[in-house]
């Protein structure tokens, strides 16, 4: 895997590149000071993944990711900033990020967060999500709050329209266990069918008519 590190603070890159580096042998780290240099590099080295910092000298981290997926727009991009407030992380999605963490993650949710957004999945750290969820214009839906993190990514994958064959494949756990998942969903948030689930994702802004996460 070739991981690039965008964050204008060395002691920050060289840390967590020693890091993944040791998590993900054999893996390349490359490394960028500042937007321009992340968008050179993207140019150069095509990496499967960039975990960038919102906050940098020059251009911010968001339009750094708008200018990358302008020219590469399969890159998959994990934002990790100290920034917590849920407008920063919607701007993050929106721009076209595949996942977001904060810096005061624990190290094993960064390397969940790597892996999840290589294999081309969303994640949004489990708190930030559960407040996102609820913060859209129909999040005031409170049954929204009640779902475990595994839940609530069912949730999300069921609404963009995944089997229950895909997300048993993706997430490495049986058809059944997705079955018992689904059930449990609809008793929680008191739906009968699948096409409720999707109805009430869409109003919660999670998912867009086309399936795509917002």
């Amino acid at each position: 895997m070739k991981i690039l590190i965008a964050d204008d603070h060395a002691v920050v890159r060289q840390g967590y590149a020693s890091l993944l580096s040791a998590m993900f042998a054999p893996c390349t780290v490359l490394e960028a000071g500042s937007g321009d240099q992340a968008c050179s590099q993207c140019q150069n080295e095509l990496p499967d993944v960039v975990i960038m910092d919102i906050n940098m000298q020059g251009i911010s981290g968001i339009e750094t990711a708008r200018r990358i997926l302008q020219r590469h727009p399969q890159m998959k991009i994990l934002f990790f900033s100290m920034y917590d407030e849920i407008p920063v992380v919607t701007q993050a999605l929106d721009a076209g990020a595949r996942g977001y963490i904060t810096k005061s993650c624990t190290p094993d949710i960064l390397i969940e967060a790597v892996n999840k957004v290589a294999a081309g999945q969303l994640y949004v750290e489990h708190e930030l999500a559960m407040r996102l969820a609820v913060s859209r214009p129909a999040q005031k839906d409170k049954r929204l709050n009640d779902m475990t993190q595994r839940e609530f990514e069912i949730f999300v994958m069921l609404a963009e329209g995944n089997s229950a064959k895909e997300i048993s494949e993706q997430l490495c756990i049986s058809n059944k266990t997705v079955s018992n998942y689904t059930a449990i969903l609809k008793s929680k948030l008191n739906i009968a069918s699948t096409a409720e689930l999707v109805h009430l994702a869409i109003e919660a802004g999670l998912v867009k008519v086309g399936g795509q996460i917002q």
